[in-house]
């Protein structure tokens, strides 16, 4: 699909227009507030929903994983690709890395080894609170985790272009427009445009430092993760505290077939600051 700025542009990025209109995709904007939360809802932090008899996850060694977000894409606009029903759920361990694995760089056409953080996804989950697990009194309280509290979700359908820090961004607007980017005005205009910010499904993603998937080589992008499954930014505010280190952002990648055969099993989860 083909989809249009509805708004002029300055004429430094006016004569762009063609190819950052060319990038532009849909994704869901995430919204955090306060009100109450139950088992199944989307959510960051709190307890997930899980059936009795389900295993908790933890790691190899044992060591208990913590829920970070919750996704019922009943809840959430269509998005292309992406389940329609169904709740997706990412756990991290709660270490001074928050379960990040740096090893896993070096070898990115095979990125997700779910050592110290995992994807669970239940496509048709149970509705009876009798049927799942609603005591978590065996979980520790977590020393590290990036979220503090638990909060539940709102989600619109958004559209933006390419965001600067993405690996392609170069390769699809050219390197000629990172020159006007000298210019303060035209730099924060892009950014209004490109919404690299913020919470987000779909997409393309926000970096403090740069995108780990650039080190992969060409010959691996057809197995590249370059759907954006989650992302979750730094947000401190009356509702939610989420601090990734020193105000840092928090993402998950998945490659297009796996999503589209709901394999969550390989997973690229990288989280920076600055």
């Amino acid at each position: 699909m083909n989809y249009k700025l509805e708004f002029p542009l300055s004429p430094e990025l006016e004569k762009y227009r063609d190819r950052i209109e060319a990038t532009i995709k849909p994704y869901i904007e995430i919204q955090t507030n306060n009100d109450d939360v139950n088992w199944w809802q989307s959510k960051f932090g709190g307890f997930p929903y899980l059936p009795k008899g389900f295993e908790y996850p933890k790691t190899p060694d044992g060591k208990y994983l913590f829920l970070l977000a919750q996704l019922n894409f009943d809840e959430i606009p269509p998005l292309d690709g992406f389940p329609d029903r169904g709740i997706l759920q990412f756990y991290i361990a709660d270490d001074d890395l928050y379960g990040l694995d740096f090893g896993n760089y070096a070898n990115l056409d095979n990125p997700a080894v779910e050592q110290k953080f995992k994807i669970i996804y239940f496509p048709q989950p149970d509705f009876q609170v009798e049927n799942i697990i609603t005591n978590y009194d065996f979980l520790p309280e977590p020393e590290y985790f990036p979220v503090q509290g638990c909060c539940c979700l709102q989600f619109t359908k958004k559209y933006a272009p390419i965001s600067t820090n993405d690996y392609q961004f170069t390769e699809l607007l050219g390197g000629e427009i990172h020159e006007l980017f000298m210019n303060p005005e035209i730099w924060d205009e892009y950014l209004e445009i490109s919404q690299p910010v913020g919470h987000k499904i779909g997409g393309y993603p926000d970096f403090t430092q740069e995108d780990v998937r650039k080190y992969s080589s060409k010959s691996d992008r057809q197995q590249k993760a370059d759907i954006l499954l989650l992302q979750m930014d730094t947000d401190c505010n009356e509702t939610v505290d989420i601090m990734w280190g020193d105000s840092g952002v928090g993402n998950f990648f998945i490659d297009d077939s796996a999503l589209r055969e709901l394999d969550f099993s390989k997973v690229l989860y990288n989280w920076d600051c600055a």
